[in-house]
């Protein structure tokens, strides 16, 4: 059986909810990433994928705008034992682009 652990991205990139919009553009490209898992105290509170940064920069005074304000809360997270297969049709299914990997 595949399992997730075998193809995800160990030592995923993350970023604070109160850094902005240029910070989190800048750490994806840095790091050559489309997603960043969101935390705050050291909890998962969100993703933020290069897509929402996109539609945030075409607003006005986007450059004030956290990237709390651009995050998706509702994170679809699996176990790195996860069957592939299982969590490629579920993210089909939820029509998300990732899925952050947890331990615990």
């Amino acid at each position: 059986m595949m399992v997730v652990g075998k193809y995800m991205t160990a030592g995923a990139h993350t970023i604070g909810r109160e850094q902005s919009l240029i910070a989190a553009k800048e750490a994806m490209h840095r790091n050559h990433v489309r997603h960043l898992p969101v935390l705050h105290a050291g909890q998962l509170v969100g993703v933020v994928s290069e897509r929402e940064l996109q539609i945030m920069e075409a607003l006005p005074g986007s450059k004030l705008l956290s990237v709390e304000d651009a995050m998706v809360p509702d994170v679809y997270t699996i176990s790195e034992d996860a069957p592939l297969d299982a969590v490629a049709a579920e993210m089909a299914r939820l029509k998300v682009g990732s899925a952050v990997v947890v331990k615990g």
